[in-house]
């Protein structure tokens, strides 16, 4: 295993990449088992979740040319096994979105439950109601979900909640679907338009993407397509806020601010000064910053990927600020992380209350990707060393972070254990 050790109290300054959507890319590189013809990506991230989603492609029979990182290039020619094993999805969740595709095109699936970051229940029973609805048979055994549909028809699919991974699953099912299908309650996300955008590309039909109503009328069959990922927009919030909590002044580009909105509109709120140039934001301030109140929600919401960055965030600001986590059960593992380093915070329920403080290294341990991008920006601002243990979770989200915060000013260095 790998750890990183920060040295701390080092103002970060300067311009920093950022790479296409990890969330984005992945149900894109799904997308693929939908067309028997050439799908390139102009761009790509080199991250642990992209490496094992091409594995698992290739276990289906796509063909792959490329490296995570760097452009890519999938074909689906013929789709071999139709069933994604539990050694190939248990490392994420995401995996769980080759399920519509799969059966879509190849009329049956067999896909093991997901794993990935023990962040709290994250159950598809959401995409298994809306596949029925479209005609599919499915049961649950021994840890998989098996479906069968000669093919599947348009429906009105009504979800209980917004559900981002449902909305792209059932997306991918009803393009190739007999008829017309309206996603009622659909999840508004940037990483649900950039899907809709590249199946758009490909022939698909769609319209409302963005809003909670889709509507998509079937095709017999798709294209190949070209297309470029939207910027990570979780990424650019981290290290805006890893520029803020040294006290210094980040710009990230590119970004699309649109989808940062939430996360801006607290930081301004918080007396950060933030400017906004075309598909660059920068992020600085000057007299310090106050407390604020932030409650995760789907997006246009504040996202709960930058909800632990944030509590992060608030132990160096002034007065006390509250995090109301809404959407998953269980994500405030951080927490007894960064009281270790000296934070004062109370947790109570999903409600966390953080008072500012003056932050200490401190071995800590990471638990979740996003608990391990936390964990590097209090270390960012400690006095003294932090060692950040357990980091293969943040690279399943992050791209040789280390290297980009160190092009900053960050005195940060990835080591063995």
């Amino acid at each position: 295993m790998e750890r990183f050790v920060i040295e701390g109290g080092v103002p970060l300054s300067g311009t920093t990449g950022v790479r296409p959507s990890k969330n984005a890319l992945l149900p894109c590189l799904a997308a693929t088992l939908l067309t028997d013809q050439t799908v390139t990506f102009s761009d790509s991230a080199d991250l642990m979740d992209i490496a094992s989603m091409l594995d698992l492609l290739r276990h289906l029979g796509v063909e792959t040319d490329g490296e995570p990182g760097g452009p890519l290039t999938l074909r689906a020619s013929s789709l071999s096994g139709l069933e994604a094993p539990y050694e190939l999805v248990r490392k994420m969740r995401a995996s769980i979105v080759v399920l519509g595709p799969m059966l879509a095109r190849g009329g049956r699936a067999r896909v093991s439950l997901p794993g990935g970051c023990a962040i709290g229940a994250r159950p598809v029973d959401q995409h298994l109601k809306a596949l029925e609805a479209m005609g599919a048979e499915i049961t649950v055994d021994h840890g998989y979900v098996e479906a069968t549909a000669k093919r599947l028809r348009g429906a009105d699919v009504v979800f209980d909640m917004a559900t981002v991974g449902g909305t792209q699953n059932v997306l991918m099912a009803a393009v190739l679907a007999e008829g017309e299908s309206v996603l009622h309650n659909s999840a508004r996300e940037p990483e649900i338009t950039d899907l809709a955008d590249l199946l758009s590309k490909m022939g698909a039909r769609i319209e409302g993407a963005g809003t909670d109503t889709i509507r998509v009328r079937g095709v017999s069959s798709l294209a190949g397509a070209r297309h470029t990922c939207i910027p990570d927009r979780i990424e650019a919030g981290t290290l805006l806020m890893a520029g803020l909590i040294t006290g210094g002044h980040v710009t990230v580009s590119p970004a699309v601010p649109d989808h940062l909105e939430a996360l801006l509109a607290k930081l301004r709120a918080m007396g950060a000064a933030i400017r906004v140039d075309g598909g660059a934001i920068g992020a600085s301030c000057l007299g310090g910053l106050n407390a604020a109140d932030v409650m995760t929600a789907p997006f246009p919401g504040f996202p709960t990927d930058l909800q632990a960055q944030f509590v992060a965030l608030l132990t160096r600001a002034r007065g006390v600020g509250t995090v109301k986590e809404t959407i998953f059960e269980n994500r405030f593992m951080h927490v007894p992380e960064l009281a270790r380093m000296g934070a004062d915070i109370r947790v109570d329920g999903n409600v966390a209350m953080v008072a500012g403080s003056d932050l200490s290294g401190a071995p800590v341990m990471a638990s979740d990707l996003r608990a391990s991008a936390c964990l590097v920006l209090a270390g960012l601002c400690a006095e003294g060393k932090t060692e950040v243990r357990r980091i293969y979770h943040l690279d399943r989200g992050y791209q040789r972070l280390e290297e980009r915060l160190q092009a900053l000013g960050a005195r940060v260095r990835r080591e063995k254990d």
